[in-house]
């Protein structure tokens, strides 16, 4: 029972389902019945809905029928009607197709005009539209050949203008033409040309450059020269109507020339030719030399083209490539004035054209780029120049390198460069230049030296006589009085050494100029390298003269001494030279304007110079004159062993004393002392030398005799010292050098011994100045010859008797002389 209800209600919701569904489908529009129809299958009753979907059908096609039975009357009448109206409308037809034809007859004419007009509307309208497109194209067209004809013509910065009005103004407008591609495919290559010409032309103002860089530093440097002679009125004054441009004026006409775009400035190699005019007083200027569009032009090239730092950076390594080869200096640089010209002129053209560029250019180069090149060219320079200088010896070699330095400085220095330490390398040079004017001045003095004849100047006239006095500052009373002709006491190398010494400060100061020194400088410079020329130059000279033997007094005559001797002659000039010192002193404060008496003022030695040459010669004199004497004394042939007394002295001590006698005679212009000092000199030498003959070891045996003859020599002696052959001597001073041989032969000839011996030691003594070693060596020469004589003689008994009474004092004497030595020594 249950489960009948069961169905039954089960039955009733399927059937209410299944209507919701037909009302579904009936309103719903067939695309979106899908969802519906499935609802039916995913149920378990689709065959009771077909059956309940067969049934609606049914329902609906009755109610159609019923409507149609409704309407059928109607429909009747309207078929009816329509086949009324057929008949009609083929009339219609008929009359509409006759029309037509008659209509298509008769404007066939008009359709052929209509159609021409079309043509032409069309062709008008095609030309209509290529003469705008040709217009838009023209200007392209026009400004490409105008890039063609601007490079043809190497005019390249502006064919880059024009090349970027093409790519950014026309060529975008006309883009869609296939030889706008061409065109704008061309840029690039066209940008490269241009940059590869534009580097071309700048490769060859570079080479064009480095191959005029002298010509653009000689006219750098002749224009310095010009403003250095100027008048400081005319410096101060404007020159109107100058031909020559000023540094700012010469860049306004430069930047000038950046735009300029005619064939000529496009073409320039960069040197402009300037024709060498002797008439023209004007220098030109360096600046205008040289044409450096194809630098700006380059330069702007690479900027619009963005690749200026490429440029600055090749630009630069070039110029540093160059500026090594410029100061290279030549290997025979230093043996004419032209080889260092040369470099100086390489230099300076150089460092012009970079301060050029670095005033008309924005960053090409900058200040600290220029610093540093000037820094390598400063080392590089002054190292050149300190090498090379060191082979100069020709001092006006030097001197003219020292001005052209200066030149070059000053015109480095217009251009702000920094160029003291090329004034310090100077001072160093300044040395050099002194040791080359010494050398110089040594061959000057040697030659003066040499032809000089060591006579005193003779004058013959007032006018001759003034000549000398004006070459030499000497004054005397006493021959101004004396009537013509008459001498000077000094020879001719006196005034000539002296107008040497003159020249040789000239030489000096010229050095100094334009050395931006103070005068204080100047005047220290100029003494210092003077002493140098008197303490050493000349003193060598001097000295050389004095040692040289073909002047000395082992070439004079022994008997005639007519010329004054040349070591006298060296005494007496030096002794002239020594007081002309203080005019030298006044010189050098005439030129220099520094007086003496400024503190840390330099003197001059010459003073000492002269004293040490006269010192030498005096010496030299003294040498000699023993040197002669002991010839002299080479001839003197003593028989030691005679026992003849003689009567007069030996031959060649009365040679020897005329000799002395004729020598002094000559000595008269010498200063007294070094005349007596040679005489005493002499004279000592003579004693000793005599000494030395009779105690020499040679000699052995001795007699009285001989000893007899050697004292009459020693007396002639003694006689021509008491004769005053050198005047000034106090009595017997002179004769006091041959006291020691007076008393040593007094002794023995006397055979004084008793008193010798009782009175030796004592201050007063009669034979003070006998050695007893001395006495002893000759005692001992006598004993030996009398035992020599004693055992020749043993046959008479009285003789022997005498000699040994004799030879028993002798021994006796010896040993007591043996006592007193030991005694002394002890």
């Amino acid at each position: 029972m249950e489960r009948g209800k069961m169905a039954e209600a089960e039955s009733l919701e399927t059937a209410a389902e299944h209507e919701r569904i037909l009302r579904e489908i009936e309103s719903t529009d067939t695309a979106c019945i899908g969802p519906t129809l499935r609802s039916v299958y995913d149920g378990e009753e689709h065959g009771r809905f077909m059956e309940k979907l067969e049934t609606r059908i049914r329902n609906h096609d009755r109610e159609i029928e019923k409507m149609c039975n409704f309407h059928y009357q109607g429909f009747v009448d309207s078929i009816t009607e329509l086949l009324k109206v057929r008949g009609e409308a083929q009339k219609l037809k008929n009359q509409v197709t006759d029309t037509n034809r008659k209509l298509q007859h008769e404007g066939k004419e008009l359709v052929i005009a209509m159609e021409e007009l079309k043509q032409c509307r069309l062709q008008q309208r095609n030309i209509s539209a290529t003469v705008d497109k040709l217009m838009l194209c023209l200007p392209v067209l026009e400004m490409y050949s105008k890039l063609r004809d601007q490079m043809k013509t190497k005019r390249h910065y502006p064919a880059l203008k024009t090349l970027e009005h093409l790519e950014h103004t026309y060529l975008p407008q006309v883009s869609h033409y296939r030889f706008c591609k061409v065109m704008v495919d061309n840029i690039p290559k066209l940008r490269e040309e241009i940059k590869d010409v534009s580097m071309s032309d700048l490769k060859d103002f570079l080479e064009s450059i480095r191959k005029h860089s002298d010509k653009i530093g000689e006219t750098a440097m002749k224009q310095a020269q010009q403003q250095r002679n100027l008048d400081n009125i005319v410096l101060q004054q404007p020159r109107i109507g100058s031909k020559r441009k000023s540094k700012k004026d010469a860049y306004i006409i430069f930047d000038t020339e950046i735009e300029s775009t005619s064939p000529k400035s496009e073409q320039d190699s960069g040197i402009l030719d300037v024709e060498d005019e002797e008439d023209d007083e004007e220098v030109p200027g360096a600046q205008d030399l040289v044409d450096f569009s194809p630098v700006y032009r380059c330069l702007h090239i690479y900027s619009v083209l963005g690749a200026r730092e490429t440029f600055e950076n090749y630009y630069r390594k070039q110029r540093r490539k160059q500026a090594r080869l410029v100061l290279q200096p030549p290997s025979n640089m230093h043996e004419t004035l032209d080889g260092y010209r040369k470099y100086f002129n390489q230099i300076v053209g150089f460092f012009v054209v970079e301060d050029h560029i670095l005033h008309t250019t924005q960053g090409l180069v900058n200040r600290a780029y220029i610093d540093e090149l000037w820094e390598m060219a400063l080392s590089k320079t002054i190292a050149a120049l300190r090498t090379h200088s060191s082979y100069c010896s020709d001092p006006n070699l030097v001197l003219d390198l020292k001005n052209l330095i200066v030149l070059f400085a000053d015109t480095l220095q217009v251009y702000g460069f920094p160029v003291n330490q090329l004034f310090d390398m100077l001072l160093e040079i300044r040395d050099q230049y002194s040791e080359t004017l010494l050398k110089k001045w040594a061959g000057i003095f040697r030659n003066i030296l040499d032809s000089d004849n060591y006579s005193p100047i003779p004058v013959t006239s007032e006018e001759m006589y003034k000549k000398v006095v004006g070459q030499f500052p000497f004054q005397d009373i006493e021959l101004e009085k004396q009537p013509f002709p008459k001498k000077f006491p000094f020879s001719e190398f006196v005034p000539k050494v002296y107008n040497q010494i003159k020249e040789f400060i000239y030489a000096c100061l010229k050095f100094s100029e334009d050395l931006h020194l103070s005068s204080t400088e100047v005047d220290d410079m100029i003494r210092k390298s003077t002493n140098l020329l008197l303490t050493r130059t000349l003193s060598n000279s001097l000295q050389n003269v004095i040692k040289r033997k073909n002047i000395g007094l082992t070439e004079v005559n022994l008997l005639l001494m007519k010329a004054a001797e040349p070591l006298v002659q060296i005494i007496i000039n030096t002794t002239h030279l020594e007081k002309s010192c203080k005019y030298l002193e006044e010189f050098i404060t005439n030129i220099t304007n520094v007086l003496p008496e400024t503190v840390h003022t330099t003197k001059l030695y010459g003073t000492t110079t002269f004293k040490d040459a006269r010192h030498a010669a005096e010496e030299e004199i003294y040498t000699n004159l023993n040197q002669k004497i002991d010839q002299f004394l080479q001839l003197a042939d003593y028989d030691w062993m005679t026992g003849d007394l003689g009567n007069k002295a030996s031959d060649y001590l009365v040679d020897l004393i005329a000799f002395l006698r004729s020598t002094f005679a000559v000595f008269t212009h010498l200063p007294g002392k070094v005349a007596q000092t040679a005489c005493m000199s002499a004279c000592k030498h003579l004693a000793t030398s005599l000494m030395q003959l009779l105690l020499e070891a040679e000699v052995r045996q001795l007699t009285l005799g001989a000893l007899q003859q050697f004292n009459l020599d020693v007396r002639e002696c003694e006689q021509f010292a008491r004769s005053g052959p050198v005047p000034g001597f106090q009595e017997d001073t002179l004769q006091l050098a041959f006291i020691d041989l007076r008393q040593l032969l007094d002794l023995f000839i006397q055979w004084d011994w008793s008193t010798y011996l009782a009175d030796y030691g004592q201050p007063n003594c009669k034979y003070l100045r006998v050695n007893p070693v001395t006495a002893l060596t000759l005692l001992e020469k006598i004993s030996r010859e009398m035992k020599d004589t004693s055992r020749k003689n043993n046959m008479f008994a009285q003789f022997r008797k005498n000699e040994r009474d004799k030879q028993k004092l002798i021994d006796t004497v010896a040993k007591q002389l043996r006592g007193l030595i030991s005694s002394h020594h002890s």
